[in-house]
This record gives C-alpha cells, sequence and structure tokens, in this order.
C-alpha cells in the first residue's frame, strides 16, 4: 500500500496559496481603470475548491505529513470546512460591498485568501513551530485588512492597536515555545504530551503552558486579553470584521483544543479551572459592557467576547464531549455572526456613515426582507430554540454540567438573559415603525446585490440547519474530537451529555 503523498495532507493550503498568488498577479497585470471585481470571483472560486479538496480529504487514511509536522484528521477536516466556508462568505460579501474604485481593490482579495491559508494551516499543525509560522501568516493579514480604509482615521487606528496588541500576545506564544522545548526537548504536540509529565522541571512546563494561552486567549478576544476587540471592530471595515470575528477566532479555538487536549492533558487539573475563570469574566464583562453600546459594531465586539466565554464553558466537558461541543459552538457562532455583519454592512455602508443603532430604526419597514434577516440572527445569538444559537449554546452548558461545573453552566445562563436585553433592544429598534416620512428616508434603504444575497442566504441556512437538523455536524464534531486524542490516552468515561449527540459514528 503506498503512503499518502504528504501534498495531500495540506491540499486546500496549495489552493488556498495559488489562488492568492494568481489574484495577485492577475492584478498588477490588469489596467489601473479596469474593474477588479472578477479577482473576487476568482478568489470565491479557489476558496470553493479549498472546500472540497477538505472534503476530500475525508478519503485519506488519517496520518502526517512532512515529516510529522501536519496531520489529516476529521477534526482537522471539520475545522478546514468550517474556515473555507466563512471565508468564501466574507468575500461573497467583499464583493457587493467594496467599493468599484477602493483603494487596491484586487489586494484586499488577495489577503482575505492568504489569511485563510494561516487560519487552515494553524487547524493541522502538530509542530508548534509550524504552528507559530501558521498564526503569522493569518495574522499579518487581519493586520493589513483592519486598515483597509485609509481615507478614515479610525481604521489605521484600528490596524496599529491591533498589530501592537497582536505582537506582544505572539511574543508570549512564541517564549512559551520556547520554554517547553527547553523543558522537554521538543516541539512536536504529540512528543510534548508523553514528556511533560516526567520533565524534571515542572514548573517550567507549567510556565510554557501559561504563556501558551496568553498567546492564544488574546486572539480570541476572551477577558481579560480583550481589550483590543472593541476599537479594531469599530475601525475596520465592516466586511473584514466578518472574517475577523470568526475565522481566526474558529482556527484558534481548534489550535486552543490541540494545545490543551492533545500537548498537556497531564495539566488539565490546572487549565481547567483558569479557563473556568476567563469564561466568566468573558460572559460577564462583554455583555455588561455591550449593554452600555449605542453603536452597533461596538455593541457586537463585545458580544463576540461573551460568546467567547459561551465557547470556552465547554472545555469544562470531559474528553471528546467538551471537545465536540466546542467544535459545535465555533460552527454556530461563525454562522450567525457572518450574517449579521452582513446585515451592519449593508446598513451602515462601506463608509459606515449610519454605525448608531438608531440608524437601524426602522429597517424592517425600509427593507422588509433584510430586517425580518436582522432579527433573525438576533434571536439566534440570543440562543431561541430552532437556531444554531440555541443548540450551540445547549450543547456547550450541557458538556460544562457533565464535567462538574454546574456553577459554570448557570453563570452563562444568566448572562444569556443579560445578553438579550441588548439583543432585543436593536431588534425592537429595526421594528419600530417610522414616525413620519422624513425619519424613514433618513438613512437610504440598502441595496442588497446577488453575491451578498447569496452569502445571507448561506448564512441563514446554516444557522437554521444548526438549530433544527443539527445532527450531521454534531456527528462531524463528535468524530473529530475521537480523533483529538493522544496516541495511548484512555478513553472517555460514559457522560450523559452523549445523548445530546444521536446517532453518533463509532469511535475510530
Amino acid at each position: 500500500m503506498n503512503p499518502t503523498p504528504s501534498i495531500d495532507r495540506i491540499l486546500p493550503e496549495v489552493i488556498l496559496t495559488l489562488t492568492g498568488v494568481a489574484v495577485m498577479l492577475l492584478d498588477a497585470s490588469l489596467k489601473p481603470a479596469w474593474p477588479r471585481r472578477p479577482l473576487g470571483w476568482l478568489a470565491a472560486i479557489g476558496t470553493t475548491l479549498a472546500l472540497w479538496a477538505s472534503l476530500w480529504q475525508l478519503s485519506l487514511p488519517e496520518g502526517a505529513g512532512f515529516f510529522g509536522t501536519v496531520e489529516t484528521t476529521t477534526f482537522t477536516v471539520f475545522f478546514h470546512v468550517l474556515i473555507c466556508g466563512i471565508v468564501l462568505v466574507a468575500l461573497l460579501l467583499s464583493l457587493d460591498t467594496l467599493p468599484p474604485d477602493s483603494h487596491h481593490q484586487g489586494e484586499f482579495y488577495a489577503l482575505v485568501v492568504f489569511g485563510a491559508v494561516g487560519m487552515c494551516l494553524l487547524t493541522s499543525a502538530i509542530e508548534l513551530l509550524v504552528v507559530f509560522i501558521a498564526l503569522e501568516i493569518s495574522s499579518i493579514s487581519t493586520y493589513i485588512l483592519a486598515g483597509y480604509r485609509k481615507q478614515t482615521g479610525r481604521s489605521p487606528e484600528a490596524a496599529i492597536k491591533y498589530f501592537l496588541l497582536g505582537s506582544f500576545a505572539t511574543a508570549f506564544f512564541l517564549y512559551g515555545i520556547a520554554l517547553i522545548f527547553g523543558a522537554t526537548g521538543s516541539t512536536q504536540v504529540y512528543e510534548i504530551a508523553h514528556l511533560a509529565s516526567t520533565a524534571q522541571n515542572h514548573a517550567l512546563v507549567v510556565i510554557a503552558l501559561a504563556m501558551l494561552l496568553v498567546g492564544i486567549l488574546f486572539k480570541v478576544s476572551a477577558a481579560p486579553f480583550h481589550i483590543w476587540t472593541p476599537d479594531v471592530y469599530e475601525g475596520a471595515p465592516s466586511p473584514v470584521v466578518a472574517l475577523l470575528s470568526t475565522g481566526p477566532k474558529a482556527a484558534t479555538f481548534a489550535l486552543l483544543l490541540r494545545i490543551l487536549y492533545e500537548a498537556f492533558p497531564a495539566l488539565h487539573s490546572l487549565w481547567a479551572p483558569l479557563l473556568w475563570v476567563v469564561a466568566v469574566l468573558s460572559m460577564t464583562i462583554g455583555n455588561l459592557a455591550a449593554l452600555r453600546q449605542q453603536n452597533v459594531k461596538r455593541m457586537m465586539a463585545y458580544s463576540s467576547i461573551a460568546h467567547a466565554g459561551y465557547l470556552l464553558a465547554a472545555f469544562a466537558g470531559i474528553g471528546s464531549i467538551g471537545i465536540a461541543a466546542a467544535s459545535f459552538y465555533a460552527a454556530a457562532y461563525a454562522a450567525m455572526n457572518v450574517g449579521i455583519f452582513a446585515v451592519i454592512t449593508l446598513v451602515s455602508g462601506y463608509d459606515e456613515k449610519y454605525p448608531m443603532i438608531d440608524d437601524f430604526r426602522g429597517l424592517v419597514y425600509r427593507a422588509p426582507l433584510l430586517g425580518c434577516v436582522l432579527i433573525f440572527f438576533l434571536i439566534s445569538l440570543i440562543g431561541v430554540p430552532f437556531t444554531g444559537g440555541f443548540f450551540g449554546k445547549f450543547y456547550s452548558f450541557s458538556a460544562a454540567v457533565d464535567g462538574g461545573a454546574l456553577a459554570l453552566a448557570i453563570v452563562g445562563l444568566l448572562n444569556s438573559g443579560l445578553a438579550a436585553a441588548y439583543y432585543l433592544r436593536l431588534a425592537a429598534v429595526a421594528a419600530q415603525r417610522p414616525s413620519d416620512e422624513a425619519n424613514r428616508a433618513a438613512v437610504p434603504k440598502p441595496q442588497v446585490g446577488v453575491a451578498v444575497s447569496a452569502a445571507l442566504l448561506l448564512s441563514v441556512a446554516a444557522t437554521l440547519v444548526l438549530g433544527i437538523v443539527p445532527n450531521g455536524v454534531l456527528r462531524a464534531a463528535q468524530s473529530g474530537a475521537h480523533t483529538l486524542q493522544v496516541p495511548g490516552q484512555p478513553t472517555d468515561p460514559p457522560s450523559a451529555a452523549a445523548a445530546v449527540t444521536v446517532e453518533m459514528p463509532p469511535k475510530p
């Protein structure tokens, strides 16, 4: 039997890289006066091919390539498909919302695709040095995209803040890699798992884990490493925020799962209580701060901090139960958050002349379908049944209860009720009838193009599927969770949360 070629292990990344290079070369070849919109479609086609390649990897035998630096499992495929789907929707959104004469439009599409390369590689790397490279590829692209609107003061400010704080976080992560190498003599995830528990300097291992967690928790904007989030979300273009708030977060949460459950399972008694505290801080700080916001993007920034806390609650789950719950929540949050930022982009405009909550007043009457879609995503973020948000929270909190963190689940439920206040406030404003025709005409009716309609349709469909018929995604998440186990580790004990995942496939 012939071994699987290593190139097959990174086929989605290869396709995305070639797509980004093609976009850049074509952009440089076109005359300045020619439109760059076809380059966006090329990027979308390349991303679709990468998504197909990710699904094709399911036919490969599970294993590693390139001398044990990357691997292909159902876990990596799950997040590859999720990331490619997010990037595809973000590209479709930008096709109709970027002005035709916007600055360096071709570079925008190339940066989005190159960022996707880093995100995908981040989920499949099992060598910490490769993880660092993937993290930098993703981060550098998003740093530049955050400052894309150079004609405004807020966008460059957001990019500078994101870059400076992100560099500090990356330094912590890199220093953690150096310390774990000093303690174990390896930077390979599986080797670290077997060597960390017997390392002579156990304190060095604990400090290394702490350094790694600082770098990762910054990227997912979990409290108390969330300071950058509101300013960056407010200053960056809305299509960029749609990507920034979902794609890098999904990839980084996949990295966090790998680091904790594969590299440091022996330190579970240390990192589990720490994440318990971080989850409570993130939920509470995010929701309390969101209540005070009048700017929609800042409100959603604090909302994303709270949702990071909801997802971290799943880490209290036992073994694969917690991994599957976190994976499912990442998918549910991505679907509804990309969709709501698509609506925000259409209402506020590329230049964001209408960024306040009051600017959404009467949206249901100005654009009925768009207003209903906004309310739909808001109730999903609250966690109303038959939406992805409901099942994501239910699965996450169930995992926490099964892991013995009942108090954490109760805090999460209380925070969900608190979050309903600001979500419903925006929904009520959108459904409020304008007092007169002058107020109705104050904010122009959003223009919805074909590409952004497709983006909204995909987001709505994904949110509904995850809320009504989630079994397929649950099976994929559970199957991926079983593969995220260190060879030789004991299997999970039976748990009541397993009842949530119906008709699960047998553990491979």
